[in-house]
């Protein structure tokens, strides 16, 4: 059974039609070193798809970590940015893990 205090922050964004992708690309690479800089985080990942949607999964030992990074003001500052120049939408799921189960082939 996983920490049940564990934090998994699903973000998914879409960028608008125009945005600087080559800004996005900085800001978004400074999130993720931000937010590894944060007590309590664990690990991110992104993912890209076809139709251009983005997903980064964010793992926090707990909601003091979570509560951090949510509230850091460089990360409010790029948030804000986000909606200025970037995205035409994203969504943000902050879910607690109460299960796990693994798989590894030796």
């Amino acid at each position: 059974m996983k920490d049940p205090k564990e934090v998994v922050v699903i973000f998914k964004t879409h960028l608008r039609d125009g945005a600087d992708s080559r800004e996005y690309g900085r800001a978004s690479q400074r999130m993720h070193e931000l937010a590894g800089t944060i007590p309590g985080f664990v690990s991110i990942k992104g993912y890209h798809s076809d139709d251009g949607e983005e997903i980064d999964i964010v793992h926090f030992r707990d909601e003091t970590a979570l509560e951090a990074w949510r509230t850091h003001p460089e990360h409010l500052a790029t948030q804000e940015r986000g909606r200025k120049e970037f995205y035409d939408r994203f969504s943000v799921q902050a879910c607690r893990v109460f299960r796990e189960y693994e798989f590894t082939l030796d």
